[in-house]
């Protein structure tokens, strides 16, 4: 891979192009917002340093193409950031099988909607989804999901991609709306908004009870082997066969948040006392700097 097209800057495609340009690939970024030539030097200037270069080594790099059919033209690989509707995508990828190079991989950073879903009627043996979490650059994981057309080449060659940029790609056998990441993360997000609309607690707190217990146990391992280590010597089967009747339980109850307009309302209100006295930036940078910390911890472990 030497060539990449990244369509789509914003947030996650500005994240990739900086990863790519870091890896020695020309990126060729296109995207029709008025100013992108401005966000996408912003973002080679403040990811650098995350990436252990320089903003100027990043930029020799990037290019910015006029449209879709100059950002793909030679690319080896293409990496989907549009908005998250299949029309679009359905639109876009039929351009896409047309105009890119034969052997060119296919890739959607689609965190919802399964490539099946917008190949209908074209050839997608190359298209699959590759989504990452935010950002890309430093969030080591990518999901590889494989639509119903996929070829097993492509699954392989996208899983070696994102290896050598120094990605964890976990390949999802069955196309799940959501896929894995953003599933178990809706689970935890809607108990924790019915939490917070039953007056349990308010958003920064129950921010605190995550980051000073499950997110420091998850940043080193997942749930399933924190329940082995849970259990004892006697591992999971301890823990499945001694509490698990009472988690049941625990399930039966949990919340369904109502998320009626005005609970909806008194929710973003909640959160914009909370956090909104900082701006994006600097909570961004705050979040960056400590997964970092976080990242370079396991990696010395």
């Amino acid at each position: 891979m030497k060539n990449a097209a990244v369509i789509g800057a914003g947030t996650i495609g500005l994240s990739w192009t900086a990863l790519f340009a870091s890896h020695g690939l020309t990126v060729r970024v296109t995207d029709p917002r008025p100013d992108l030539a401005e966000a996408v030097e912003s973002a080679l200037k403040t990811f650098a340093p995350h990436l252990g270069t320089t903003a100027e080594d990043l930029t020799s790099r990037v290019h910015l193409a006029q449209d879709v059919t100059e950002s793909v033209k030679e690319a080896d690989v293409v990496q989907e950031n549009g908005p998250e509707n299949v029309e679009f995508k359905k639109d876009l990828f039929a351009k896409l099988v047309e105009e890119v190079p034969e052997d060119a991989l296919l890739l959607s950073s689609s965190s919802a909607i399964p490539s099946t879903a917008f190949t209908e009627g074209i050839d997608g043996r190359r298209v699959l989804i590759g989504h990452p979490f935010n950002p890309p650059h430093l969030i080591p994981l990518v999901e590889v999901v494989p639509g119903e057309q996929t070829s097993e080449e492509a699954v392989t060659r996208a899983v070696e991609f994102y290896a050598a940029l120094g990605r964890t790609p976990v390949v999802e056998r069955k196309e799940m709306p959501g896929f894995v990441g953003n599933r178990l993360q809706n689970a935890l997000s809607r108990e924790a908004i019915y939490l917070v609309e039953q007056g349990v607690v308010t958003p920064e707190e129950l921010d605190k009870v995550i980051t000073n217990s499950l997110g420091i146990r998850w940043a080193t391992v997942g749930p399933f082997l924190g329940s082995h280590l849970g259990g004892g010597p006697g591992g999971y089967r301890h823990m499945a066969e001694h509490i698990g009747k009472s988690m049941k339980k625990m399930w039966a109850g949990l919340g369904t948040p109502s998320q009626s307009p005005e609970e909806q309302e008194r929710l973003i209100e909640a959160v914009e006392q909370a956090y909104g006295s900082s701006t994006y930036s600097d909570l961004a940078e705050t979040r960056d700097r400590k997964q970092l910390a976080v990242l370079h911890a396991v990696e010395e472990n």
